[in-house]
């Protein structure tokens, strides 16, 4: 970005574990997470307007999109306002974390963590403390991800927020389906990160589909945007695995497709007119621009 000091901080894709990254779950059963950056990334620029100093975004895809957005803006806001602070990528994580929880944001830290340090994680969340797991994926491992996990964006936003909301206050009040499927989703975690250390592609799989199950326990309409366009490419094989990506309900979704199913998976998005986002892993995290 052209004129003044800028910072920029990736945004994400999540894999498996998302939602159990989010209180009070990490304070009573301990989530867990498994995401990686991609290689699109939210500006943010401090710039004079009007002799007042403005802070100045630029995003590569929608708000609302399920990418993290709102998280990497926060990021990169807080490299700006403590640009000292950039060696020190965990600190600007919690600082983006607390940013977007004073706004009133109902969220767990998996986005900032990511979105601040880059490349893949794999993330326990104990009560307020994050913990990265030692975490390398198979060079295979992401060939075969890259080549095959298609990524688009549906064209409805919507407010994770509001999601979020509606399920925690299930879970607040006991509701057993909502308590399994969080338990399902965090277990859906360590398969995937044991399946992309070992390249075992069966793995990847049956992790994205237990996050599939768990999801429709906790609250089927997440996955409604999106079922009347993915479920034939599943029942048909040319997808062999898919999950919504952030909260759900709108936003951007996932597909794994088959080994010689991405042209089917392809037809069929752009069939609908869902957009789809051309992405690369991304290892660098937050970063400061002169």
């Amino acid at each position: 970005m052209a004129g003044g000091t800028s910072s920029s901080s990736p945004v994400r894709v999540d894999l498996a574990g998302g939602w159990t990254d989010v209180g009070p779950y990490p304070g009573d059963f301990g989530g867990e997470v498994v995401n990686f950056a991609i290689n699109l990334r939210v500006f943010a620029r401090l710039g004079p307007d009007s002799g007042v100093s403005e802070t100045h975004f630029e995003f590569p895809v929608p708000r609302g999109s399920g990418l993290g957005t709102s998280s990497a803006m926060n990021v990169a806001l807080s490299a700006l306002n403590s640009p000292d602070q950039i060696e020190d990528p965990v600190k600007l994580a919690e600082e983006a974390f607390v940013l977007e929880s004073e706004s009133g944001n109902y969220c767990g830290r998996q986005d900032q963590w990511a979105s601040a340090v880059g490349g893949f994680n794999h993330l326990l969340f104990i009560g307020d403390s994050v913990e990265r797991m030692p975490f390398e994926p198979m060079r295979s491992s992401m060939n075969w991800l890259k080549k095959h996990l298609v990524i688009s964006f549906s064209g409805k936003t919507r407010n994770s927020g509001d999601m979020q909301e509606s399920v925690w206050s299930r879970y607040s009040n006991g509701d057993p389906e909502v308590i399994s499927g969080l338990h399902k989703i965090r277990g859906a975690a360590r398969v995937m990160a044991q399946g992309l250390q070992q390249d075992r592609r069966d793995m990847v799989v049956a992790s994205l589909n237990e996050v599939c199950e768990g999801v429709d326990l906790i609250d089927d309409a997440i996955h409604d945007p999106f079922r009347d366009v993915v479920q034939p490419l599943i029942d048909s094989g040319s997808a062999v695995a898919w999950k919504a990506l952030g909260a759900g309900g709108g936003g951007c979704s996932a597909i794994l497709c088959s080994s010689n199913g991405r042209e089917e998976v392809i037809q069929a998005i752009e069939g609908v007119e869902w957009e789809i986002i051309d992405w690369d892993f991304e290892d660098k995290g937050v970063l400061i621009h002169d």
